[in-house]
């Protein structure tokens, strides 16, 4: 019963621990947000006035309604306090709240991402343990067509993606994400196999690697000496044990999805968040730029976080980050 409760108390120092990095990181990340945003060249009164003349009281008017001309610390704690009680701002471009644009462009952003990581993770484990185990032809061609996967920037799949299956065959639509869940699935097939290109040729490589190295050692050789059927020792010893580097990079790979939606969704006219991104920075929309970027960062701090909990699920030599001499 004692040890129970010293593991439980260990949990919780560990999860209580990394909460508060987590939010130390988010201020931080949100202060470094709010501070770019407003060292980036370009004034945003210039938008709001669409490039007419005005007299030096509407600029005063306008700079006051956004509080521009408030010191930079001030303008910064304001911000803040208003995203702890979910007030994100207006944002300038749409006269709107920014929470408004965000909740309704969200759905198919999650979606497109959800889509491309089951993507990412089946097709990367998969070819990675192809790769690991299948011989040296199959090898050899996972190697090169993970390569190629690498080597192919999002927007060029893209743009491939949309030429041979979309204008010659006919066989997805071009633009939009759809309405209702089938249609929007339908309609992100392409968006999301464009997402995860990359990501499944880096996560076939680590799995590929992290299955070798696992090959190599002595406990697997035991365990086929004993006479363990091949597909059981992969299983067991080979896979479960290589799943510690896969988990991280599978974390990794989710925050890069998220970066890498804004050259999807313009490619493929998907009104998500990535394009809201994309016309917010354009124009100097601080309050929609700050918003979303701050969204991208929590979304990869949390996600970090999940890893490191889940670390001990995935590798029995794992106690609360720290690894055990006996493995």
């Amino acid at each position: 019963m004692g040890g129970r409760r010293g593991r439980g108390r260990m949990i919780a120092r560990f999860v209580l621990r990394r909460l508060l990095e987590l939010a130390l990181t988010l201020v931080a990340a949100s202060f470094l947000v709010f501070g770019a945003v407003h060292l980036a060249p370009g004034r945003p009164e210039t938008f709001l006035l669409g490039g007419r003349a005005a007299s030096p009281e509407a600029l005063a008017a306008i700079r006051a309604q956004y509080h521009l001309d408030d010191p930079f610390f001030l303008q910064y704690l304001k911000w803040a306090g208003g995203v702890l009680t979910g007030d994100l701002g207006r944002s300038m471009q749409y006269r709107s709240p920014v929470l408004g644009l965000i909740e309704a462009r969200l759905p198919s952003t999650l979606l497109l991402i959800t889509m491309a990581a089951v993507l990412v993770v089946v097709l990367g484990i998969g070819l990675g343990r192809l790769a690991a185990v299948g011989g040296p032809a199959t090898d050899s061609a996972v190697l090169v067509g993970t390569s190629v996967a690498l080597g192919t920037p999002s927007f060029v799949a893209a743009i491939g993606l949309l030429w041979v299956f979309s204008v010659q065959l006919g066989w997805f639509p071009t633009i939009g994400s759809g309405d209702g869940l089938p249609d929007m699935i339908y309609h992100l097939t392409l968006p999301s196999l464009a997402l995860a290109l990359y990501w499944t040729g880096w996560l076939a490589r680590v799995t590929r690697g992290a299955m070798k190295d696992q090959l190599a050692l002595e406990h697997v050789t035991v365990a086929r000496s004993r006479g363990l059927p091949e597909r059981l020792v992969i299983r067991r010893h080979v896979l479960r044990n290589a799943l510690g580097p896969v988990a991280t990079v599978s974390g990794l790979t989710l925050s890069g999805l998220v970066i890498s939606t804004v050259l999807v969704e313009a490619a493929f006219g998907i009104g998500g968040l990535g394009a809201l991104l994309e016309s917010s920075v354009q124009v100097k929309d601080f309050p929609v730029v700050q918003a979303i970027t701050l969204l991208v960062v929590a979304l990869f701090t949390v996600t970090n976080l999940i890893v490191d909990l889940c670390y001990p699920l995935v590798d029995p030599r794992v106690r609360l980050g720290v690894r055990s001499d006996a493995g």
